[in-house]
C-alpha cells in the first residue's frame, strides 16, 4: 500500500496549491478515510486501484485516462510516471473494502473512463485537444495493399507488411459521411442498448447487437463512445450465445469497436478474449469470421500481443489457417504475424508445431505471402532458427528462390528476409545452404533483385564466405546426416552447432 509521504502529488499547473474540491469534500464526508484509499487523479476512494511500474497506486481508469491524453502526473520529487505496466492491487483493493464494511459504508465504485478524462483535463488544462483527424478517417482511405499503416517488427527486419488496420471481416455499405449523433443523445443511447442487451427476450437483445453494430459500423467517433465497460459486460456472454443471430451480431460489433485504437486495450481487459476464442473454436462460420478478425484487430496494440497469447488464442488461430472460409483464413494469418512480434509468442508456437505447419502451407503455395512474413518473425528468434534449420525451411526457400514462383516482389523480398534471419544460425545453417546450393541462388537474385533485395542477399552470402577456423575440422557430411545411434535429428544437429 505505502504511507502517506509516498503517495503522488499532482502538479495542478494552477495559481492556488489548494487541493481539488472533490478531495476536500471526500474528506469532510469521510475523515478516517485513510489517504491511501484515495487515488491521486480522482480523489476518490479507489474501487479498482491498479500499481504502476512506478510502484504507486491509482484508480485503473485514471491510468487509462492519463495513458490515453499522454499525461504523467508529477511526483512530489519530480520523477516522471509510468504506466507500461498496470497489476491491480488485490491486497489494497480487499483492505478498502473490510474498511468500508467496518464502517458500516457502501462499496467504492469505480470511476468511468470518461469522468476521469475529463478529471486529467481539469487537472492538466495544457493537454492538446481530443485529435479529431484520428476519429474521422473513412474506411475508403484504408487499402488492403497499402504498407503506411504498417507496424514495423521489434526485431528490426524491413520485410514489408501486410494491412494492419482493418479486418477483413468489416465491411461498410453505407457512408461515414452520415449526420453524427450529438454527443448528449449518445448517453442515452447507451443506456437504452444496455437495458435491450440484459433484456430476457430474445427479440430485444437481437435489435439492440443489431442497432450497435449499425452505429458503430461507420462513425468511429461512436466507436469510442459506445465502448463502455456495461456495454462490453453485457456482450461478453452474448458472443458465445447458442442463438446464431445473437452469436454472429455480437461479434461482428465486437469487430466494430475493436477498429479504434482507443478501445483496443479496454476490449482486452473487459474479458471478452477467452469467449472470442470458444466461437473461433466451435461458434458458427460466419461468427468465427468475425472472431478471427476481432483478435486480428486487438493484436494491433503492443500492449495486447502477450496477453493474447497468454490468454490461448494461439493454438485455435493456427487451426484456423485450414478454415474453409477464406475470411477466418486472412485474419488468423494477420493476427498470427502481428503476435509473433513478441518473443513469449514465438516460442508458444513453435511448441505447437506452427513451423511444421507453415512450412506445409508454403510448400502448397497457399497464402504465401502472410505465411512468409510469419516465419520472418520466427526466424528472427533462436528457438524459431532451430526448428525451421530441422524442418527444411533453408532447402524449401532456396528452392522458391530458384524457381521464382511469387506472387509480388514483396513475397520474393520476405522469403530472402526468413533465409537473412536462419543466417544467424551458424554453422548449421551453411552447411544446409552448400547442400542446398545457395550461393548460385543468390548470386542470380543480387544482379536481378531491387536495391532493397541486394542488400540482403548481400548480407547472407557474407556469412556464407566467412570462414571459421572450426570450419577447418568439420566433416559436413557428417554434420548434414543423421546419426542411426541417435534418436532424433535436432539432438545431434545441436551438439555440432
Amino acid at each position: 500500500m505505502g504511507s502517506g509521504k509516498q503517495r503522488w502529488r499532482i502538479s495542478f499547473h494552477r495559481s492556488s496549491s489548494s487541493p481539488p474540491s472533490n478531495l476536500l469534500l471526500l474528506k469532510k464526508q469521510l475523515p478516517s478515510a485513510p489517504v491511501e484509499f484515495l487515488c491521486p487523479i480522482s480523489g476518490s476512494i479507489m474501487a479498482d486501484p491498479v500499481i504502476v511500474s512506478s510502484g504507486h497506486t491509482f484508480e485503473r481508469n485514471s491510468v487509462h485516462a492519463c495513458v490515453s491524453l499522454s499525461y504523467n502526473p508529477t511526483l512530489h520529487d519530480g520523477a516522471a510516471a509510468d504506466f507500461s505496466t498496470v497489476i491491480p492491487n488485490l491486497a489494497l483493493k480487499s483492505t478498502i473494502l473490510n474498511w468500508c464494511r467496518h464502517h458500516n459504508l457502501d462499496p467504492p465504485k469505480p470511476i468511468d473512463f470518461y469522468s476521469a478524462e475529463k478529471i486529467v483535463r481539469q487537472i492538466a488544462p495544457e493537454l492538446p485537444a481530443i485529435n479529431r483527424s484520428e476519429l474521422t478517417r473513412t474506411p475508403s482511405e484504408v487499402s488492403v495493399t497499402s504498407s503506411e499503416d504498417s507496424v514495423t517488427p521489434r526485431h528490426g527486419s524491413n520485410t514489408p507488411l501486410p494491412l494492419t488496420t482493418r479486418p477483413s471481416c468489416y465491411s461498410s455499405s453505407s457512408s461515414s459521411c452520415e449526420i453524427e449523433i450529438p454527443s448528449s443523445i449518445l448517453s442515452e443511447e447507451e443506456e437504452e442498448l444496455f437495458v435491450k442487451l440484459k433484456s430476457s427476450q430474445i427479440h430485444e437483445i437481437e435489435e439492440a447487437l443489431i442497432s450497435l453494430r449499425k452505429l458503430t459500423r461507420t462513425r468511429e467517433e461512436t466507436r469510442v463512445r459506445l465502448c463502455t465497460p456495461r456495454l462490453l459486460s453485457a456482450m461478453k456472454s452474448l458472443i458465445t450465445s447458442r442463438y446464431s443471430t445473437l452469436q454472429v451480431n455480437a461479434a461482428a460489433a465486437l469487430v466494430n469497436l475493436s477498429l479504434e485504437k482507443h478501445n483496443k486495450v479496454k476490449i482486452v481487459r473487459s474479458g471478452i478474449v477467452p469467449p472470442l476464442i470458444d466461437v473461433l473454436r466451435g461458434g458458427f462460420s460466419e461468427s468465427q469470421d468475425h472472431a478471427a478478425g476481432a483478435l486480428f484487430s486487438l493484436s494491433l496494440d503492443d500492449q495486447n500481443k502477450t496477453a493474447i497469447g497468454v490468454l490461448g488464442a494461439l493454438p485455435p488461430l493456427l487451426h484456423a489457417l485450414r478454415s474453409d472460409s477464406e475470411r477466418t483464413r486472412h485474419d488468423s494469418a494477420l493476427a498470427l504475424y502481428h503476435l509473433s512480434l513478441v518473443q513469449s509468442n514465438r516460442v508458444k508456437m513453435i511448441k505447437l508445431g506452427a513451423v511444421q505447419t507453415l512450412l506445409g502451407m508454403v510448400k502448397s503455395g497457399h497464402m504465401l505471402s502472410r505465411v512468409m512474413l510469419i516465419m520472418c518473425n520466427l526466424a528472427a528468434s533462436v528457438e524459431g532458427r532451430a526448428a525451421m534449420l530441422d524442418a527444411g525451411a533453408v532447402e524449401c526457400f532456396l528452392r522458391l528462390l530458384s524457381q521464382g514462383e511469387f506472387d509480388s516482389a514483396a513475397t520474393r523480398e520476405s522469403c530472402v528476409a526468413a533465409i537473412y534471419g536462419l543466417s544467424c544460425g551458424g554453422l548449421r545453417f551453411k552447411g544446409l545452404a552448400k547442400e542446398a546450393g545457395a550461393e548460385e541462388v543468390l548470386n542470380n537474385l543480387e544482379k536481378t533483385g531491387s536495391e532493397h533485395l541486394k542488400e540482403k542477399v548481400k548480407m547472407v552470402l557474407e556469412v556464407l564466405r566467412e570462414k571459421h577456423e572450426e570450419e577447418e575440422e568439420i566433416n559436413w557430411e557428417e554434420l548434414l546426416s543423421l546419426d542411426d545411434d541417435d534418436d532424433g535429428s535436432s539432438r545431434s544437429r545441436t551438439r555440432v552447432s
